[in-house]
């Protein structure tokens, strides 16, 4: 079979590649190994998609080169995107941090681009299975479980590692590396920690329980929820520190961060002197936390039995709590994957590999990873777009 591009991944960056493509008059396959295609465009969201951010910058987000994504960004913005979904009429609203989902369900979002795609004379071909990857003098030879293809361009829209189950492989980065591109030590990111034993133990019968926090190393602060788990922590905060954390590293947790913890016990301790402690900070704090941060008998002592000093302590111990992760959970349940293709080895406008003319790389698969809330699927629109115009 021959055309003139071939996507291999049905990826939000992927379908949107090929509906612009498609498009401007050329032949497009997509072909994926999985059953169904944007199978994360479903998940993500808890169903609804988180699709974009209000937003966007180069300063949110993680790559070698920080400077590469701003060309598709500033060319493809997230308002471009916005105008895209009402156009399809497609209902959202806005949360926390200008982030926007979709009223109804995130399959709005993959049937707009399957629908654009149908459009566009775009071919999506799924259970297919890539053997084999060959330079031609004319294009690429591609040898897959429906026969050989011949194409004029081919772009490689695999995503990274994260949630395997959702047919994850590294098939983009081996590819990277057949074609002599050099690969950013990968990594999951927005991801939930787990816990040294001994914390673990101490912090189990707190799952569930979730507190506005700040979160921070010497190098980025986030201020969002934290969540206790089974395992761990997660909740957007932790999800947030987790993509620049390193294995070893301290993180330190601000429970109360808008407040002066010590002056306000003091103050409590001249108001109400009988008050136990645990009565008082449970007033600010999930009441099973305070006993298991510090202690259960200081947890249950009176205000008036504390001095100044040991309240200048417990303001230490809440609002400046070092933890040291044991590590993460790893891709089974991280949103995306750091690192990827060097950004170098790229053109920032295009898409297309410096070294081999007619090869392209999208979305996440290229060393460019977002934070949490809708800034990955920006970089999966954008990049898609910024190929779609050139393939």
């Amino acid at each position: 079979m021959q055309t003139d591009v071939v996507i291999i991944g049905a990826s939000a960056a992927g379908l949107m590649c090929a509906a612009e493509a498609g498009k401007r008059g050329r032949r497009v396959l997509v072909l994926d190994h999985a059953s169904k295609p944007g199978k994360k465009i479903l998940m993500s969201g808890g169903g609804r998609c988180n699709f974009t951010n209000l937003d966007v910058s180069a300063d949110n987000y993680i790559s070698h080169n920080p400077h590469f994504c701003k060309s598709a960004l500033s060319r493809y913005t997230q308002w471009d995107f916005i105008a895209r979904v009402d156009a399809h009429r497609i209902l959202w609203h806005e949360r926390d941090h200008g982030q926007l989902f979709c009223n109804d369900s995130a399959r709005d979002i993959l049937d707009m681009l399957l629908s654009e795609c149908r459009q566009a004379g775009v071919d999506i071909r799924l259970n297919c299975t890539i053997t084999r990857i060959d330079r031609q003098e004319d294009g690429f030879a591609i040898d897959s479980s429906r026969g050989r293809i011949t194409a004029q361009a081919c772009v490689i829209a695999t995503g990274g590692l994260s949630i395997p189950r959702m047919c994850a492989s590294p098939f983009g980065y081996q590819v990277a590396e057949q074609f002599g591109h050099r690969i950013v030590p990968t990594r999951a990111g927005l991801v939930p920690f787990t816990l040294q034993p001994r914390d673990k133990a101490r912090f189990a019968e707190l799952a569930g329980i979730a507190v506005d926090s700040r979160v921070s190393n010497d190098r980025i602060a986030f201020r969002e929820n934290i969540l206790f788990t089974h395992r761990g922590l997660s909740g957007p905060a932790i999800l947030q520190i987790s993509s620049y954390w390193q294995p070893g590293e301290a993180v330190t947790i601000n429970l109360l961060p808008d407040q002066d913890v010590a002056q306000w016990l003091k103050q409590r301790q001249a108001d109400q002197p009988n008050s136990r402690l645990k009565t008082v900070l449970g007033e600010r704090l999930p009441k099973r936390l305070i006993p298991a941060l510090l202690g259960a008998e200081l947890a249950d002592q009176p205000l008036q039995s504390l001095s100044h000093r040991r309240f200048e302590a417990i303001a230490e111990s809440l609002q400046h709590w070092q933890l040291r992760p044991n590590g993460t959970e790893g891709y089974r349940t991280a949103e995306v994957t750091l690192g990827g293709v060097d950004c170098d080895e790229l053109s920032s406008k295009t898409l297309e590999s410096k070294r081999v003319p007619g090869l392209y790389f999208i979305g996440e698969v290229v060393d460019v990873t977002g934070w949490l809330g809708g800034y990955n699927f920006q970089w999966a629109w954008s990049s898609g777009w910024a190929a779609g115009q050139v393939i």
